[in-house]
């Protein structure tokens, strides 16, 4: 009887062990640091067991566009939300025919339901403007510095593609160029967050859908690159753009989200719709 229950006593344990190391393999899924973006991981990885935290925009949040260098367009663009530039004076405000308030604090133009705001303007404008600029800065490196997603996924099609993909909410890290050359689907619920960290340039096909599903809002999708972001011709873009550079919307694109750059953005017959909060 004695020797019966010795084994299996042993039987146990070694069950026990075998589960314990099954656990802690399983465990590091949400964890952050280990196949991370940066130069020369030609891979993609994501980390979507849980959604992670949205990215603090400050006052960046008050503007629909906002850039450091200029904001430009061409064609009959419908712009709904606050435009601002700074340290760039009124000047770098091209293509929209504005008029200065009589406050001299912001225009107004007929493509924009908001106003347009210059580091040149009247006081308090210029120290609202710095204020916006570096918080659009600290948003950038805020999105940047997140844990890279953990384990290599499909989603390394060449140096870096979404083709026909569902992406659930999640952080996903790219160390390439990212390439968006047919339909993406978002899916997930209103408070679900998703990060897109490319350590690169962005590119969206012309023609081609960024769609969202299950309740997702385009104000919890934020894209940090390093790079520019070029959206093509008719093709419709949701989330916020966190560009390093510049960001580029070609002849008919259209935009439901936010278009924060560190150098310039350029338009040309475009619909730009801020998210609500």
């Amino acid at each position: 009887m004695n020797r019966y229950s010795s084994k299996s006593r042993m039987m146990f344990y070694s069950m026990a062990l075998v589960l314990t190391g099954i656990a802690a393999g399983c465990g590091g899924g949400s964890g952050g640091g280990a196949a991370g973006g940066g130069a020369g991981v030609a891979f993609a990885t994501t980390n979507n067991s849980t959604s992670p935290g949205a990215v603090n925009l400050g006052t960046a949040a008050s503007f629909v566009i906002l850039a450091k260098s200029a904001v430009s367009t061409t064609g009959t663009t419908s712009i709904v939300g606050h435009v601002g530039v700074s340290p760039a004076a009124e000047t770098f405000l091209t293509g929209f025919s504005q008029a200065r308030a009589a406050s001299n604090t912001y225009s107004t133009s007929s493509l924009v339901t908001g106003q347009l705001y210059a580091a040149d303007m009247a006081v308090p404008t210029p120290t609202q403007m710095t204020t916006a600029i570096g918080d659009m800065e600290i948003a950038y490196t805020d999105a940047a510095g997140r844990p890279a997603g953990v384990g290599v996924t499909n989603l390394n099609r060449g140096a870096g593609t979404l083709s026909n993909d569902t992406l659930a909410p999640g952080t996903y890290t790219w160390g390439t160029n990212l390439n968006i050359p047919t339909d993406l689907t978002l899916s997930g619920s209103a408070t679900d967050v998703w990060i897109f960290q490319i350590n690169g340039n962005l590119t969206q096909a012309n023609g081609t859908r960024v769609t969202l599903a299950g309740g997702a809002l385009p104000k919890n999708i934020f894209w940090q690159l390093t790079g520019a972001a070029t959206i093509g011709t008719t093709a419709h873009f949701e989330g916020i753009l966190l560009s390093q550079t510049a960001i580029i919307f070609n002849t008919g694109a259209t935009v439901n989200g936010r278009l924060l750059a560190q150098t310039a953005v350029t338009l040309d017959a475009n619909a730009v719709t801020q998210p609500a909060q």
